[in-house]
């Protein structure tokens, strides 16, 4: 009798072992890892999976491609040089590593993030290959989270142990595995700030847990703090703050007034928007009897109240920045002080850090003067006021403009002051326009906001010559208190806000684009750059390639940042340059305070080490009050537009990607998008050096800047996304 063939057992192959194991040994290829621990980070533990690690690693180190420290103990060989950067995801999961060693980013493919988040600090290794011209390389350690606390929806899985966060920014990849015990009884659907605990190697999601329950998605309250957690932005101050400041002495005391320069006789004034609480500056003037005008620029002193080594102070510090969202402010100091002891309000005396300057009709400066001073301000004009009696040369303010709503008369003193302070503004900017400053004309989007926060309406601001005045002298006490400090020798530490050259590469790119219509920048040396961007500027108002023009110069600048190594400021065309005049609303301008008054009183110089590490806190924290700032307009500008579905509208394309086109509607400044997917006209192709979408076969192009027509495809509050059809191009 025949025997039976003994059925050999199936055993399953782990796929792709060779890469699995290198990754595993190079990403921590300062340790060892035996069998058992590679078995681990598998997640595998039967008899099969183990005997294939096995014989895996007696191949490899025999190719010599790993070595064998210790018995059964691997370790890789490290042939490559590694680097370390920043990733910038997108939210199709691939990603660049912007790294100084290497002139362009380093594009990393979805399998190669290896866990890396947006923001990461990362190391890496670059590849041979390339992808579509550009460096590759994938993510070897995470270095530093850049966040791990998201905003998101939590999934509630009712016949299970566990939920689900899924995030609303759209560059986290992945969903947040979250046990019901660690959900904060949070219900299904609610938005959430769930913090990141763990990501364990045989984990496709990270684990976390709900630090706090936000509300339901589409409220209004719960979308304005849902963008502050997004964040890690504050929106109330913890009580230890509260009861600190309740025990501040506010009073104006004699003691105090007598170390103080007292001006509380000078004639001085504030300007500043007609719903503002909080007025951090002032202005005083004087005729001397010499013909010159003493002008002083009046501060409020956030530093006698907050001290160093304060929980006011820390908080303050950590705050860094007021947050402007669209119906609220998120203020840097407690309001006791932002909109009571610090505010310099009308008919009330208020300790005051000043500059102080005496100059001739032809704004040359004769004498300055900084210090401590005590200020009493006359009257509080709104910026309508004030350009009221700019325009009219008088001292009557129209009815319509009054913050009052009822006509009256202004002191004759002080409307003169206004007129001459306006006349002095204006040949400064004159004088910085013509040395190399660059100007941007700014539009502000606000709202018309009813009693529910819901908005009614959208309107723009706009400077106008009041707004410059206030601008112009507030600029001139900024530059001459940098001035005072950076002139000194030796050197002494200082905050400074800089602004470097504008991008080279950008600058070619918009040479390239407004020569099709006529234009030509000067590269020759930065004056002329300056000064030719300031004409280009002029020159396209009201022509069709305005709006490209204007995009494309913007994105060609630097951004400005705090820093200790001044550099200078482009855009002001200042070589030394700080923020002196708004202490209120920004932690730099405190510490300018600090640091003017210690070398005033001949302190030696600070750390700069110390500082430096302040500034780039400050910076940062300015860079993400920002995003929170123009993501609560941008959620305004959807819920407005949720109301309008069915309208047509004539839009600017404010940004072309490989997925899609950016529109800005004209008469509001909302933004949507039209997907590519919905070009149904024709298959279009994204051409990055032109800032257009080509159609394949019409070649239909749209353009960067060009007026087209769109209508309202969806509005997704959560998520603030606007989408839009496109109806065509818009008639000249």
């Amino acid at each position: 009798m025949a025997r039976k063939k003994k059925r050999r057992s199936r055993t399953n192959k782990i796929s792709n072992l060779t890469n699995t194991i290198l990754s595993i040994l190079k990403k921590e290829r300062n340790k060892t890892f035996n069998y058992k621990q590679i078995a681990s980070k598998l997640g595998v533990n039967d008899a099969s999976s183990r005997n294939q690690i096995i014989k895996k690693l007696a191949q490899l180190k025999i190719k010599g491609e790993i070595e064998e420290v210790d018995r059964g103990k691997f370790k890789a060989f490290v042939t490559t040089e590694y680097f370390t950067g920043i990733l910038d995801l997108s939210s199709k999961g691939n990603g660049y590593v912007i790294c100084d060693d290497f002139e362009e980013d380093i594009f990393i493919a979805s399998n190669n993030i290896n866990k890396a988040l947006d923001g990461d600090e990362v190391e890496f290794y670059a590849y041979r290959r390339k992808h579509r011209g550009k460096q590759e390389g994938e993510i070897t350690q995470i270095i530093k989270r850049a966040k791990t606390e998201y905003v998101g929806t939590i999934q509630i899985q009712d016949k299970k142990n566990f939920a689900f966060v899924v995030a609303d920014n759209s560059k986290m990849y992945t969903d947040i595995f979250v046990p019901i015990n660690k959900t904060k009884k949070a219900e299904d659907g609610d938005k959430v700030l769930v913090a990141l605990t763990d990501w364990p190697d045989n984990a496709s999601s990270p684990y976390g847990k709900v630090v706090k329950v936000l509300g339901k998605p589409g409220e209004h309250s719960t979308e304005i703090h849902s963008i502050l957690a997004e964040y890690g932005l504050p929106h109330e101050f913890p009580y230890e703050v509260e009861s600190y400041v309740k025990k501040l002495d506010l009073s104006i005391t004699k003691e105090e007034i007598a170390k103080r320069r007292d001006m509380r006789n000078d004639l001085t004034f504030t300007i500043d928007p007609k719903d503002a609480k909080d007025f951090d500056d002032a202005l005083s003037f004087k005729v001397l009897e010499d013909g010159l005008y003493e002008i002083g620029i009046h501060i409020a002193d956030v530093s006698h109240y907050v001290k160093p080594d304060t929980v006011l102070d820390d908080e303050a510090y950590e705050r860094a920045t007021s947050i402007y969202l669209v119906d609220r402010v998120v203020p840097m100091l407690p309001e006791v002080l932002s909109n009571g002891a610090c505010s310099l309000r009308p008919h009330e005396e208020k300790y005051t850090f000043s500059a102080v300057f005496k100059m001739n009709d032809k704004c040359e400066i004769k004498n300055q003067w900084f210090g401590r001073t005590v200020t009493y301000s006359d009257a509080r004009f709104a910026y309508e006021e004030a350009q009221s009696i700019i325009e009219t040369q008088s001292n009557l303010i129209p009815e319509d403009v009054s913050l009052t709503g009822k006509a009256y008369k202004t002191d004759q003193a002080i409307a003169d002051a206004i007129i001459k302070l306006d006349e002095l503004a204006k040949k400064m900017r004159a004088t910085r326009m013509r040395t190399g400053a660059i100007s941007f004309d700014k539009v502000e989007v606000k709202f018309h906001l009813d009693e529910e926060a819901n908005p009614t309406g959208v309107f723009f601001k706009t400077s106008k010559d009041a707004n410059k005045l206030i601008e112009e002298f507030m600029l001139l006490a900024n530059k001459k208190v940098a001035e005072f400090i950076g002139k000194q020798n030796p050197k002494k530490t200082f905050v400074y806000r800089v602004h470097d050259e504008p991008d080279e590469a950008k600058l070619s790119q918009l040479q390239n684009i407004v020569s099709r219509f006529g234009h030509k920048l000067n590269f020759k040396d930065r004056s002329s750059v300056a000064s030719s961007l300031n004409k280009l500027l002029v020159d396209v108002v009201g022509k069709k390639e305005q709006n490209l023009v204007d995009t494309l110069a913007v994105r060609s600048m630097s951004k400005a940042e705090y820093t200790t190594q001044n550099i200078g400021h482009y855009g002001l065309a200042f070589q030394y340059y700080s923020h002196f005049t708004s202490p209120i609303r920004r932690y730099p301008d405190v510490m300018a305070h600090r640091l003017l008054q210690h070398y005033l009183d001949g302190g030696k110089s600070a750390n700069e080490e110390l500082y430096e590490e302040k500034c780039k806190h400050s910076s940062n924290m300015e860079y993400l009050a920002t995003k929170a700032e123009r993501d609560s307009i941008k959620y305004m500008q959807i819920r407005f537009m949720q109301d309008h579905q069915d309208e047509e509208f004539k839009g600017v394309i404010s940004g072309v990607t490989d997925w899609g086109i950016y529109v800005e509607i004209m008469t509001n400044k909302c933004e949507g998008m039209v997907s590519i997917r919905d070009l149904k006209d024709d298959s279009y192709d994204f051409d990055q050096d032109l800032y257009a979408m080509i159609g394949r076969n019409t070649h239909s192009m749209y353009q960067l800047g060009e007026e087209v027509i769109v209508k309202v495809k969806s509005t997704d509050l959560v998520r603030k996304h606007l989408d839009f059809y496109m109806i065509g191009k818009a008639e000249d």
